[in-house]
Protein backbone atom coordinates (compact mmCIF):
# COMPACT_ATOMS: atom_id res chain seq x y z
CA UNK A 1 0.00 0.00 0.00
CA UNK A 2 1.10 3.42 -1.41
CA UNK A 3 1.37 6.69 1.33
CA UNK A 4 -1.14 9.17 0.48
CA UNK A 5 0.49 11.81 -1.23
CA UNK A 6 -0.01 14.90 1.00
CA UNK A 7 -2.05 18.13 -0.08
CA UNK A 8 -0.57 20.37 -2.90
CA UNK A 9 0.24 24.04 -0.67
CA UNK A 10 0.62 27.15 -2.31
CA UNK A 11 2.90 29.79 -0.34
CA UNK A 12 1.47 33.65 -0.89
CA UNK A 13 4.15 36.29 0.01
CA UNK A 14 3.36 40.44 -0.12
CA UNK A 15 6.08 42.34 -1.21
CA UNK A 16 7.56 45.78 -1.21
CA UNK A 17 11.19 47.13 -0.84
CA UNK A 18 12.24 43.21 0.34
CA UNK A 19 15.87 43.45 -1.36
CA UNK A 20 17.61 42.87 1.63
CA UNK A 21 15.41 39.42 2.27
CA UNK A 22 13.73 37.94 0.03
CA UNK A 23 16.02 35.86 -1.66
CA UNK A 24 16.70 34.06 2.09
CA UNK A 25 13.21 33.96 2.33
CA UNK A 26 12.09 32.16 -0.59
CA UNK A 27 15.01 30.04 -0.38
CA UNK A 28 13.47 28.71 3.18
CA UNK A 29 10.43 28.10 1.29
CA UNK A 30 11.40 26.12 -1.46
CA UNK A 31 13.68 24.28 0.91
CA UNK A 32 11.38 23.00 3.16
CA UNK A 33 11.27 19.37 4.19
CA UNK A 34 7.88 18.30 2.78
CA UNK A 35 6.80 15.82 0.01
CA UNK A 36 3.66 17.55 -1.51
CA UNK A 37 3.44 19.54 -3.94
CA UNK A 38 4.91 23.50 -3.60
CA UNK A 39 4.11 26.39 -5.66
CA UNK A 40 5.19 29.96 -4.19
CA UNK A 41 3.34 33.00 -5.39
CA UNK A 42 4.64 36.39 -4.61
CA UNK A 43 2.22 39.55 -4.96
CA UNK A 44 5.16 42.48 -6.49
CA UNK A 45 4.40 46.06 -4.84
CA UNK A 46 5.73 49.01 -6.56
CA UNK A 47 9.17 48.56 -4.78
CA UNK A 48 12.01 51.42 -4.87
CA UNK A 49 14.79 48.99 -5.03
CA UNK A 50 15.89 45.71 -6.72
CA UNK A 51 12.81 43.58 -5.04
CA UNK A 52 11.24 42.98 -8.64
CA UNK A 53 14.94 42.67 -10.50
CA UNK A 54 15.67 39.38 -7.60
CA UNK A 55 12.18 38.26 -7.63
CA UNK A 56 12.86 37.82 -11.40
CA UNK A 57 15.93 36.22 -11.09
CA UNK A 58 13.65 33.36 -8.36
CA UNK A 59 11.71 32.85 -11.31
CA UNK A 60 13.89 32.20 -13.52
CA UNK A 61 15.94 29.88 -11.32
CA UNK A 62 12.84 27.73 -9.69
CA UNK A 63 9.71 26.95 -12.02
CA UNK A 64 7.95 26.67 -8.48
CA UNK A 65 8.15 30.64 -8.21
CA UNK A 66 5.91 32.79 -9.75
CA UNK A 67 4.71 36.17 -9.41
CA UNK A 68 1.85 39.32 -9.81
CA UNK A 69 1.43 42.55 -9.91
CA UNK A 70 -0.04 44.61 -6.91
CA UNK A 71 0.51 47.76 -7.94
CA UNK A 72 -1.56 49.26 -4.63
CA UNK A 73 1.30 47.80 -2.53
CA UNK A 74 -1.24 47.10 0.49
CA UNK A 75 -0.31 44.15 1.88
CA UNK A 76 -4.27 43.00 1.98
CA UNK A 77 -4.13 43.62 -1.89
CA UNK A 78 -1.17 42.29 -2.85
CA UNK A 79 -2.40 38.30 -0.26
CA UNK A 80 -5.91 38.60 -2.37
CA UNK A 81 -3.71 39.11 -5.48
CA UNK A 82 -1.71 36.40 -4.62
CA UNK A 83 -4.41 34.00 -3.13
CA UNK A 84 -6.07 34.39 -7.06
CA UNK A 85 -3.04 33.42 -8.41
CA UNK A 86 -2.76 30.10 -6.91
CA UNK A 87 -4.24 26.72 -7.37
CA UNK A 88 -3.55 24.52 -3.98
CA UNK A 89 -6.00 23.61 -1.34
CA UNK A 90 -3.70 24.98 1.46
CA UNK A 91 -2.71 28.41 1.21
CA UNK A 92 0.46 29.27 3.87
CA UNK A 93 0.88 33.51 3.82
CA UNK A 94 5.01 34.25 4.56
CA UNK A 95 6.10 37.85 4.53
CA UNK A 96 9.01 38.61 2.38
CA UNK A 97 11.40 39.20 4.89
CA UNK A 98 10.03 35.95 7.25
CA UNK A 99 11.99 32.55 7.35
CA UNK A 100 10.30 29.15 7.83
CA UNK A 101 11.90 26.87 9.76
CA UNK A 102 12.97 23.43 8.06
CA UNK A 103 9.79 21.76 9.01
CA UNK A 104 7.15 24.76 8.92
CA UNK A 105 4.80 23.74 5.79
CA UNK A 106 4.55 19.76 6.91
CA UNK A 107 3.78 20.50 10.94
CA UNK A 108 0.65 22.96 9.42
CA UNK A 109 -0.33 20.99 7.37
CA UNK A 110 -0.37 17.97 10.03
CA UNK A 111 -2.17 20.59 12.32
CA UNK A 112 -4.47 21.37 9.95
CA UNK A 113 -5.91 18.09 9.74
CA UNK A 114 -5.42 17.23 13.45
CA UNK A 115 -7.01 19.95 14.83
CA UNK A 116 -9.24 20.42 12.13
CA UNK A 117 -8.64 23.92 12.05
CA UNK A 118 -9.68 26.57 9.11
CA UNK A 119 -6.01 28.26 10.14
CA UNK A 120 -3.08 27.51 12.49
CA UNK A 121 0.28 29.11 13.05
CA UNK A 122 2.55 29.86 15.55
CA UNK A 123 5.77 31.78 17.28
CA UNK A 124 7.00 35.30 15.52
CA UNK A 125 10.55 34.34 16.30
CA UNK A 126 11.85 37.98 15.74
CA UNK A 127 15.74 38.04 15.42
CA UNK A 128 18.17 40.79 14.96
CA UNK A 129 20.80 40.99 12.76
CA UNK A 130 22.66 43.40 14.97
CA UNK A 131 22.65 45.69 18.05
CA UNK A 132 19.16 47.62 17.24
CA UNK A 133 17.60 44.89 15.89
CA UNK A 134 18.38 42.55 18.46
CA UNK A 135 17.46 44.78 21.12
CA UNK A 136 13.77 45.02 19.23
CA UNK A 137 13.92 41.38 18.71
CA UNK A 138 14.04 40.86 22.33
CA UNK A 139 11.20 43.63 23.95
CA UNK A 140 8.93 41.92 20.90
CA UNK A 141 9.19 38.37 22.56
CA UNK A 142 9.06 39.52 25.59
CA UNK A 143 5.82 40.43 28.04
CA UNK A 144 6.47 44.03 28.81
CA UNK A 145 6.78 44.34 25.75
CA UNK A 146 3.16 42.97 23.95
CA UNK A 147 1.67 41.49 26.76
CA UNK A 148 0.48 37.67 26.88
CA UNK A 149 0.12 37.17 22.86
CA UNK A 150 1.17 33.73 22.28
CA UNK A 151 2.07 34.35 18.99
CA UNK A 152 5.25 36.84 20.19
CA UNK A 153 5.61 35.35 23.91
CA UNK A 154 4.81 31.32 22.93
CA UNK A 155 2.68 29.50 25.14
CA UNK A 156 0.63 26.44 24.98
CA UNK A 157 -1.06 24.66 21.83
CA UNK A 158 -4.91 25.67 21.89
CA UNK A 159 -7.63 27.89 19.68
CA UNK A 160 -6.43 31.31 19.73
CA UNK A 161 -8.16 34.79 18.61
CA UNK A 162 -5.06 34.95 16.01
CA UNK A 163 -2.10 33.66 15.13
CA UNK A 164 1.17 35.39 13.43
CA UNK A 165 0.77 35.13 9.13
CA UNK A 166 -1.41 31.65 9.11
CA UNK A 167 -2.14 28.60 7.28
CA UNK A 168 -5.43 28.39 5.67
CA UNK A 169 -7.69 25.57 4.07
CA UNK A 170 -8.54 27.51 0.99
CA UNK A 171 -12.16 26.77 1.49
CA UNK A 172 -11.87 29.43 4.49
CA UNK A 173 -10.16 32.27 2.31
CA UNK A 174 -12.97 31.85 -0.13
CA UNK A 175 -15.88 31.74 1.85
CA UNK A 176 -14.82 34.62 3.60
CA UNK A 177 -13.98 36.43 -0.29
CA UNK A 178 -10.27 36.51 1.73
CA UNK A 179 -8.74 39.67 3.14
CA UNK A 180 -10.83 43.19 3.69
CA UNK A 181 -8.34 45.57 1.40
CA UNK A 182 -9.34 48.28 3.18
CA UNK A 183 -7.25 47.26 6.17
CA UNK A 184 -4.29 48.28 5.35
CA UNK A 185 -3.15 47.42 8.76
CA UNK A 186 -4.69 44.51 11.07
CA UNK A 187 -5.94 42.66 7.96
CA UNK A 188 -5.00 39.30 9.61
CA UNK A 189 -6.67 39.80 12.97
CA UNK A 190 -9.67 41.10 11.45
CA UNK A 191 -9.75 37.92 8.87
CA UNK A 192 -9.22 35.41 11.50
CA UNK A 193 -12.23 37.39 13.71
CA UNK A 194 -14.66 36.52 10.54
CA UNK A 195 -13.65 33.12 10.40
CA UNK A 196 -13.97 32.89 13.91
CA UNK A 197 -17.75 34.55 13.79
CA UNK A 198 -18.36 31.76 11.03
CA UNK A 199 -17.97 29.14 13.36
CA UNK A 200 -14.16 28.33 12.30
CA UNK A 201 -11.50 27.19 14.13
CA UNK A 202 -7.98 29.26 14.72
CA UNK A 203 -5.22 26.99 16.52
CA UNK A 204 -1.81 28.38 17.74
CA UNK A 205 1.05 25.75 18.50
CA UNK A 206 4.32 26.78 19.31
CA UNK A 207 5.51 24.09 17.11
CA UNK A 208 5.19 26.73 14.15
CA UNK A 209 8.26 29.03 13.92
CA UNK A 210 8.77 32.10 11.43
CA UNK A 211 11.91 34.15 12.14
CA UNK A 212 11.25 37.55 11.60
CA UNK A 213 13.60 40.52 11.04
CA UNK A 214 12.57 43.73 12.77
CA UNK A 215 12.58 47.27 11.19
CA UNK A 216 15.84 48.76 11.20
CA UNK A 217 15.44 51.54 12.85
CA UNK A 218 13.79 53.61 15.46
CA UNK A 219 11.38 55.52 13.23
CA UNK A 220 10.58 52.18 10.84
CA UNK A 221 9.35 50.80 14.46
CA UNK A 222 7.70 54.22 15.44
CA UNK A 223 5.76 54.02 11.95
CA UNK A 224 4.48 49.95 12.35
CA UNK A 225 3.58 50.55 15.92
CA UNK A 226 1.82 53.47 14.99
CA UNK A 227 -0.12 52.15 12.02
CA UNK A 228 -0.65 48.91 14.33
CA UNK A 229 -2.48 50.71 16.97
CA UNK A 230 -4.13 52.91 14.53
CA UNK A 231 -5.82 50.11 12.42
CA UNK A 232 -6.64 47.82 15.71
CA UNK A 233 -8.68 50.66 16.43
CA UNK A 234 -10.77 50.46 12.87
CA UNK A 235 -11.42 46.49 13.91
CA UNK A 236 -12.66 47.09 17.02
CA UNK A 237 -15.10 49.99 15.52
CA UNK A 238 -15.64 47.68 12.75
CA UNK A 239 -16.61 44.47 14.91
CA UNK A 240 -18.01 45.18 18.24
CA UNK A 241 -16.58 43.12 21.42
CA UNK A 242 -13.06 42.51 19.31
CA UNK A 243 -11.10 44.52 21.66
CA UNK A 244 -9.93 43.42 25.33
CA UNK A 245 -7.84 45.00 28.24
CA UNK A 246 -4.58 44.26 26.81
CA UNK A 247 -4.98 46.49 23.42
CA UNK A 248 -5.79 49.49 26.03
CA UNK A 249 -2.73 48.86 27.93
CA UNK A 250 -0.65 51.10 25.67
CA UNK A 251 -3.33 53.86 24.54
CA UNK A 252 -4.03 54.13 28.69
CA UNK A 253 -0.42 54.66 29.23
CA UNK A 254 -0.02 56.97 26.71
CA UNK A 255 -2.66 59.17 28.16
CA UNK A 256 -1.88 58.86 31.52
CA UNK A 257 1.82 59.80 30.85
CA UNK A 258 0.72 62.58 28.74
CA UNK A 259 -1.62 64.04 31.75
CA UNK A 260 0.96 63.48 34.42
CA UNK A 261 3.78 65.89 32.27
CA UNK A 262 1.01 68.31 31.75
CA UNK A 263 0.10 68.47 35.76
CA UNK A 264 4.08 68.30 36.30
CA UNK A 265 4.27 71.05 34.72
CA UNK A 266 1.46 73.56 35.50
CA UNK A 267 0.40 72.04 38.57
CA UNK A 268 2.67 69.98 41.02
CA UNK A 269 5.82 68.14 40.48
CA UNK A 270 4.23 64.91 41.75
CA UNK A 271 2.50 64.55 38.38
CA UNK A 272 6.09 63.59 37.31
CA UNK A 273 5.88 60.55 38.96
CA UNK A 274 3.63 58.77 36.42
CA UNK A 275 5.76 59.44 33.57
CA UNK A 276 8.61 58.31 36.06
CA UNK A 277 7.23 55.33 36.70
CA UNK A 278 6.66 54.06 33.54
CA UNK A 279 10.25 54.67 32.54
CA UNK A 280 11.57 53.14 35.53
CA UNK A 281 9.05 50.20 34.79
CA UNK A 282 10.32 49.42 31.28
CA UNK A 283 13.85 49.71 32.61
CA UNK A 284 13.54 47.19 35.32
CA UNK A 285 11.79 44.97 32.70
CA UNK A 286 14.56 45.17 30.13
CA UNK A 287 17.13 43.24 32.57
CA UNK A 288 15.41 39.83 31.85
CA UNK A 289 14.43 40.52 28.48
CA UNK A 290 18.13 41.57 27.75
CA UNK A 291 19.45 38.91 29.76
CA UNK A 292 22.39 36.76 27.64
CA UNK A 293 22.17 39.98 24.76
CA UNK A 294 25.15 41.88 24.43
CA UNK A 295 25.21 45.46 25.89
CA UNK A 296 24.86 47.58 23.34
CA UNK A 297 21.52 45.73 21.96
CA UNK A 298 20.56 45.50 26.31
CA UNK A 299 20.92 49.32 26.49
CA UNK A 300 18.60 49.90 23.85
CA UNK A 301 15.61 47.64 24.86
CA UNK A 302 13.75 50.28 26.88
CA UNK A 303 14.26 53.05 23.57
CA UNK A 304 12.26 49.82 21.57
CA UNK A 305 9.62 49.12 24.65
CA UNK A 306 8.96 52.63 24.13
CA UNK A 307 9.12 53.47 20.83
CA UNK A 308 6.27 50.34 20.57
CA UNK A 309 4.41 51.06 23.70
CA UNK A 310 4.11 55.22 22.90
CA UNK A 311 3.88 54.55 18.99
CA UNK A 312 1.11 51.80 19.57
CA UNK A 313 -1.19 53.99 21.85
CA UNK A 314 -1.03 56.96 19.86
CA UNK A 315 -2.53 55.37 16.77
CA UNK A 316 -4.96 53.75 18.95
CA UNK A 317 -5.95 57.51 20.12
CA UNK A 318 -5.85 59.52 17.12
CA UNK A 319 -7.56 56.46 14.68
CA UNK A 320 -9.60 58.50 12.71
CA UNK A 321 -13.39 57.75 12.61
CA UNK A 322 -13.21 58.34 9.12
CA UNK A 323 -11.34 54.62 8.68
CA UNK A 324 -13.73 52.43 10.41
CA UNK A 325 -16.72 54.86 8.11
CA UNK A 326 -14.61 53.87 5.18
CA UNK A 327 -13.96 50.54 6.09
CA UNK A 328 -17.59 50.01 7.25
CA UNK A 329 -18.95 51.49 4.02
CA UNK A 330 -16.66 48.87 1.61
CA UNK A 331 -18.99 45.39 3.57
CA UNK A 332 -16.19 43.43 3.00
CA UNK A 333 -16.34 42.99 -0.77
CA UNK A 334 -15.85 39.22 -1.88
CA UNK A 335 -12.61 39.73 -3.96
CA UNK A 336 -12.17 36.10 -4.23
CA UNK A 337 -15.34 35.23 -5.65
Amino acid sequence: MTEQQPPAVSVIMPVLNEERHLRTSVRHILEQDYAGELEVVIALGPSADRTDEIAAELVAEDPRVHTVPNPTGRTPAALNAAIKASRHPVVVRVDGHGMLSPDYIATAVRLLEETGAQNVGGIMHAEGENDWETAVAAAMTSRIGVGNAAFHTGGAAGPAETVYLGVFRREALEQQGGYNEEFIRAQDWELNFRIREAGGLIWFSPELKVSYRPRPTVKALAKQYKDYGRWRHVVARYHQGSINLRYLAAPTAVAAIAAGVVVGAVVTPWGFVVPGGYLAAIAAGSVPAGRGLPLKARAQIPVALATMHMSWGFGFLTSPKSLARRVIASRRPAVLK
